[in-house]
């Protein structure tokens, strides 16, 4: 698969080093006007593990998906993306951070004009310089991956909700990114259509060794996520099985709080959280 290299855009090539984090906020600040957004916000994402962010509405976790993909810029602090610092970088430098990055939004916001596999295979059409016949052989092996390939050639009101948001995460991956950002994915689901998606999210990181991270107010499907991994035996079809502990300590939860980091932790720290916000949260 041929994308235009980071250098072409001005970009130095060198991705993070080995054990490095994917993902790097130090002491992150934002504002709009009077109203403070983010407060020293700081945080990292490893490779292959999961970052989950929690909090409630306003609290600032969907601006942390913007900062990077460096659609807004910090007041202060540091981001670092994949090796590279986004918030130094000019929009054209950051189209090639953003070659590498995949994003699911809250609706899967699908092209209603565009066939499916228009829509999974738009990023590969418009940034690349692969033949058509290749876009299609990749775009069959993501849908097939979602298990929606015989629908390939119908449109997105043809589809029920959760065959969309399918779509939607099959589009993110064609371009086969390292870093997965998810905004509320399940939201407006139903909860077995939610365990759908939820079972794609875990099979890209297990199976795909993508870096996710998850926005959302949907605890069920977070703490799922979290505690469950994929596993096949050979070319059969992928189970979704109980995490292992070494598995579990891949997953981490951030609650936001007034834009502020209030906990950072695991699933089985997050649930035996005393304090008393985290209770209301979670009850």
């Amino acid at each position: 698969m041929r994308h235009k290299s980071l250098a072409e855009f001005g970009v130095a090539v060198e991705l993070a080093e080995p054990h490095a984090p994917v993902v790097l906020f130090d002491k992150v600040c934002l504002a709009f006007d009077e109203k403070v957004i983010l407060q020293d916000v700081t945080f990292d994402v490893r490779a292959g593990h999961t970052k989950i962010f929690l909090g409630a509405s306003g609290a600032g976790k969907s601006t942390i998906l913007k900062l990077m993909l460096g659609l807004l810029k910090p007041d202060s602090g540091t981001i670092w993306v994949l090796g590279h610092r986004v918030d130094q970088l000019t929009e054209t430098q950051m189209m090639g951070v953003r070659h590498h990055m995949g994003m699911v939004f809250q609706e899967g916001a699908l092209f209603d004009s565009f066939t499916v596999g228009e829509n999974v295979g738009y990023k590969l059409y418009e940034e690349t310089t692969l033949p058509l016949a290749e876009v299609r052989q990749r775009v069959e092996e993501v849908l097939g991956f979602v298990g929606l390939g015989e629908h390939i050639d119908k449109q997105p009101s043809e589809l029920s909700g959760g065959q969309r948001r399918r779509v939607a995460i099959a589009r993110a991956m064609a371009a086969k990114p390292t870093l997965l950002l998810y905004d509320e994915p399940t939201t407006g689901l139903d909860p077995i259509t939610s365990l759908t998606i939820d079972a794609e999210i875990i099979k890209l990181r297990d199976l795909e060794a993508v870096t996710s991270v998850i926005v959302t107010h949907q605890l069920r499907d977070a703490f799922y996520v979290a505690t469950h991994a994929a596993s096949r035996e050979g070319v059969g079809e992928a189970e979704i099985v109980k995490a292992a502990d070494s598995k579990l300590s891949e997953a981490d939860f951030v609650m936001l709080k007034d834009g502020s980091v209030h906990f950072e932790g695991s699933a089985d720290e997050l649930r035996r959280s005393t304090d008393p916000y985290m209770q209301t949260f979670l009850s």
